[in-house]
Order: structure tokens, then sequence, then C-alpha cells
């Protein structure tokens, strides 16, 4: 039987009713799924949380033979989506579109979070790519360099756009900010989708975005790309440096996203969802379209991808703590 991790949690049972726990999970799973599924986003629609889980439901559709729907459920920093999967019950029939947001991010950045770690089981990684600095047109910037001098002359007169509190969007802005020394107005919005067209519109001055949202505009000369946040520049974008490039060696943030049920989930279950969910993720076509999103899936067993999260949480405590990033 395969191990399985929940994050911060060990899962044990003694004796006889471990046994018959294990025993009914497998009954559950030979049977499983047997009715219809959903796919909690925790965002609005459009976003690359957006993209993924319908990618997600449309798959599983035809690989399970069940409908799978989507619901999204944005705001609260994305905590009301994993609430929304807390209030389910732990049968693997409902799944959130887990990030580094609320899955490693808050556990930190918010005090008085409805819930821990130990609450979800990580299922399986989908996807990571690199967020990108955005500016609108009329922000007299055409460089990092130029935007930090800009700042740095005018503290508190650019405004920065999130997709919401927690996301990586968000945490992307704050560690440019605390790294640079420079004074940026957060603006927090429901997802990608608003927070891009009030860029587009003039109503912020720039933006963290996915790279699945920001190519579009930034190719139909839009929006200006000023630098990408991976460690490594962006195949996309191989003329826009990194910020690492730019005078930040310590700087190096990716947006990831990856699937997630409540904690308690029998085994065989989380065991054949994260089966299900690589195979459809080793296919030609959907390793593609994942690509053409500006990003990969990172191959890892389901124990791995509970340690990668583990780590992140381990990681983004620190810059936290360490930036003394606070919620506004």
């Amino acid at each position: 039987m395969k191990a399985i991790r929940a994050v911060g949690r060990a899962w044990a049972r003694p004796g006889i009713l471990f046994a018959a726990t294990l025993a009914s999970g497998a009954l559950l799973a030979d049977d499983f799924p047997n009715r219809q599924m959903t796919v909690i986003v925790p965002s609005t629609p459009g976003g690359i949380l957006d993209q993924t889980g319908r990618l997600l439901a449309l798959e599983l559709n035809k690989s399970l033979g069940q409908g799978v729907v989507v619901e999204n459920k944005a705001g609260g920093g994305q905590v009301i989506a994993m609430q929304a999967l807390l209030s389910s019950p732990a049968d693997g029939y409902t799944m959130v579109m887990g990030s580094i947001g609320p899955n490693a991010v808050n556990y930190s950045l918010q005090k008085r979070l409805p819930y821990g770690p130990q609450d979800f089981i990580p299922i399986a990684h989908f996807v990571s790519m690199p967020n990108v600095l955005l500016a609108h047109p009329s922000v007299p910037a055409n460089s990092l360099s130029e935007l930090v001098a800009l700042a740095r002359a005018k503290p508190g007169t650019l405004s920065i756009a999130s997709s919401g509190i927690g996301t990586s969007s968000h945490l992307s802005g704050e560690l440019l900010k605390a790294q640079a020394g420079i004074n940026l107005v957060h603006v927090p919005y429901k997802g990608a989708s608003p927070a891009i067209a009030d860029l587009l519109s003039g109503q912020v001055n720039l933006y963290m975005d996915n790279l699945i949202t920001a190519i579009p505009q930034i190719k139909a000369g839009k929006l200006k790309a000023l630098a990408v946040t991976s460690g490594t520049r962006a195949v996309d974008l191989p003329d826009v440096p990194t910020i690492k490039e730019a005078g930040y060696p310590d700087y190096d943030v990716s947006a990831w996203v990856g699937v997630f049920v409540k904690g308690g989930t029998p085994e065989p279950v989380v065991g054949k969802l994260h089966d299900s969910i690589v195979k459809i993720l080793q296919r030609p076509d959907i390793r593609e379209r994942v690509a053409r999103m500006g990003g990969s899936s990172i191959p890892m067993t389901q124990p791995q991808f509970a340690d990668f999260v583990n780590g992140e949480i381990r990681r983004w405590t620190e810059v936290v703590q360490k930036g003394n990033i606070q919620v506004e």
C-alpha cells in the first residue's frame, strides 16, 4: 500500500481500528468515484487557478467517467475556498486547487486562520511558473532599476495590484518591496482577472502577474514587462531580465498550483486520485497545454509533494518573519 503524508501530521491508528479503517477505505476506493465530483477554485474565472482547475475537471471526467464540476470561491485571501473544502466530507469527492498562498504563505502571514496544514492532504503537483512584474504604459520606468529609482523618489505614490492577500503575486511584490527598500501601495483583488483589468485601465500602476495571463497583454503592447520573478529567464520572455539579474541575488519566486483534499480522506482514495492526476499530467498533449500556460508540471509522488509543501511552508515563514511582511 502506498505511503501517504498529510502536511504537518502523521496519520496512525491502533490495532484493529486501524485495520478496519484501511479495509473500509479499500472498499471505498474500489467503488470510487461513483457520483459527481467537485473542484474548488479559490479565485475568480480566468487566472491560473481557474484554468488549471477547469483542465483538471475536464480530464478527470474523461478518465474516471464521472461528472466533475468547478466551483469558483474567491475572496478572503483564498481562505473561503479552503473552508469550503473543510466543510465537505473527507471522501475525495471534493478537491481544491491549492497554491503557494493558502497552503504555504498564509500560515505565517495570517494570524487567525481557521485551519492548519494538518487539515489538508496534498495530492499532486500540477504546475509551477514564474510571475512577471507588469507596469501600465503611463509609468515612467522601462526597467526594474528605473522603477526602484522612481519609487524611492516618490514613496507611496505607486500602487501594485495582487490577485489576493497571500497569493504568489502578493508575496512577489512584498518580497521586492522588502529587498529593494521601496514603498508601493498594495491593492488586493479577488483574482487575476479584475487585477489585470484595473492595470489595463490605469487604475493601478503595477502588478505581479502569472505568465499565463500576462503574456497576451505584453505581446499586444498593452503592458510593459519589467522583470520576471524566477531564478532564470522565462522561455516565453527571453528578453525580460530576472529580478535576481537586476541586482537582487536572493530573489527567486515561482508560483505553484497543486491538488489538495480534506485531511482524513482514506489512503486508497488519495492514491487513486494521485495516480489519475499523474497519468493526465504525463500525457504529451497535457504537457503541451501546461507549457502554453508558461509553466511545467514537476513529477512527484504523493509523499514527495507533501514534503514539497512542507518545505514551502518553512521557506515562506522565514521570508515573512525576516521581511516583517504583514497583512494590511
